[in-house]
């Protein structure tokens, strides 16, 4: 095979993972809403590439369960049950949790300053008297995958990131929930509890407070009844 028979396929593959990591940077991020519907054409014309490669790229998320088709065949951000939710709940309690107590026994100097830096930039935003939903998500986010990415266990890291990819747009239930749940100041604690835990190398204690924070944020967002609640309707009568 000639070499320039490969050159289309690998740009095409190349332009695709480009796109694929902007989708993902933006659903981890908590810029899209569950249910938000997405149009190939206008990401691309964003983007200013075909539709090819976003095609691609949302054919990935959709096998990820990141995004989903309708009934009516429209491309939408995935919602998700109740039961789903606790599930991922569930498992990224267990697997978050492993990955911030073995950060915390290795974890350098200058990526604990960063996380502090995160965490202080987190505090300030959400004692502002109208704090930015979007910025919290994002600096919650950047929080978690320093400390996370710390474990130096790549293959852990890339199953976190296909759990965020459903829950980070979840995350605006509670993030931008406003007085309801800022007012609470409940993620301040845990993370404080945190930061605390991992300048003190206590893995432990680390991983306590990360699972706190998990459940904590999941236990508002059930309560406040913005899951989908077809889970009964699905049981056998």
């Amino acid at each position: 095979m000639v070499p320039t028979q490969l050159l289309a396929p690998l740009k095409r593959q190349t332009l695709s993972a480009v796109v694929y990591e902007q989708f993902k940077e933006l659903l981890i991020s908590g810029r899209l809403m569950p249910g938000e519907q997405i149009s190939l054409r206008s990401m691309a014309d964003a983007l200013g590439v075909s539709v090819m490669p976003v095609r691609e790229a949302v054919h990935r998320l959709t096998a990820e369960k990141a995004l989903e088709l309708t009934p009516n065949r429209h491309l939408r951000v995935s919602q998700m049950t109740v039961s789903q939710f606790r599930e991922i709940t569930s498992i990224r309690k267990n697997l978050e949790g492993l990955a911030t107590a073995t950060a915390t026994d290795c974890l350098r100097a200058d990526e604990i300053r960063q996380i502090v830096l995160w965490h202080e930039s987190f505090n300030e935003e959400m004692n502002k008297q109208a704090p930015d939903g979007a910025r919290l998500i994002l600096l919650n986010k950047e929080l978690h995958f320093t400390i996370y990415q710390g474990a130096c266990m790549p293959m852990m890291m890339q199953l976190i990131e296909v759990l965020w990819l459903r829950i980070g747009p979840i995350l605006n239930f509670d993030m931008r929930s406003g007085p309801m749940r800022a007012g609470r100041r409940t993620a301040l604690t845990h993370h404080a509890n945190l930061i605390e835990a991992i300048l003190s190398r206590d893995a432990q204690a680390a991983r306590q407070a990360l699972e706190a924070d998990i459940q904590s944020a999941a236990d508002f967002i059930v309560s406040i009844g913005a899951l989908v609640s077809v889970d009964e309707a699905l049981s056998p009568s």
